[in-house]
């Protein structure tokens, strides 16, 4: 099933990338819609994983953002696919594209922080872990998670 990564380009598509980012990473802990959004929102580069297969969410089935932290990093935030979509490749399409973009900006590495069941997900994907970060919703462990994408500063 085809599914195609981009960012959202109209002001329904930016509404339902917005509620679904809700829906599946805040929503399940009782936070508030507008807990999804932050003040880096406006600088930061959004994508979203289309399929013609779903219908609700103008067909949103994954949302992922990249911010740029510093000229040498590049940071992934609020990555999540719909369970439909799980297990399907929607992910590492995501992740691909934002890897494309950070190196296009000639970022070193990018960083993220991963829930606990996400690790092996980001592992398989080349990233590695340094450290314990949080503790979200003081039941939600995460870790910061690095990969480097270009080694041309580390010589």
């Amino acid at each position: 099933m085809p599914i195609t990564i981009r960012s959202p380009e109209t002001e329904e598509e930016c509404r339902h990338y917005y509620h679904l980012r809700w829906q599946l990473l805040r929503a399940p802990w009782g936070e508030p819609e507008g807990s999804e959004k932050d003040a880096l929102e406006p600088q930061s580069h959004h994508f979203i994983a289309v399929s013609d297969k779903q219908k609700a969410h103008t067909g949103i089935v994954g949302i992922a953002r990249l911010q740029f932290n510093s000229r040498e990093e590049a940071q992934i935030r609020y990555m999540a696919v719909i369970p439909a979509f799980q297990r399907m490749g929607t992910g590492s399409k995501l992740i691909a594209a934002m890897e494309k973009l950070a190196g296009e900006h000639q970022c070193q590495y990018i960083a993220l922080d991963a829930r606990e069941n996400a690790v092996a997900f980001y592992q398989a994907l080349g990233y590695r872990i340094e450290t314990k970060s949080y503790l979200l919703f003081n039941e939600i462990q995460h870790y910061r998670m690095l990969k480097l994408i270009s080694d041309k500063h580390s010589k």
